[in-house]
């Protein structure tokens, strides 16, 4: 009787990891999946920056040069 306890304690233990390795990779999956989006979300914000601070000159130049303009 004995044996069969060890038997089917040492197929639970084989299930019981088992089953934390797949819930270890699915967190896994899903932390890499949440980076990916961050690191996706922090490239389109600082592209929307750039553009941003590009437009900001632009205008910037263009008020400096009606400036030149009226003062000759």
């Amino acid at each position: 009787m004995t044996a069969n306890f060890r038997t089917l304690g040492g197929l639970g233990a084989i299930i019981a990891f088992i089953v934390l390795l797949t819930t270890l990779i699915k967190q896994l999956i899903g932390l890499v999946g949440f980076l990916m989006f961050a690191i996706k979300a922090a490239l389109v914000i600082a592209f929307v920056g750039l553009i941003l601070l590009v437009i900001f000159a632009m205008l910037q130049a263009r008020s400096r040069r009606r400036r030149e303009i009226d003062e000759l």
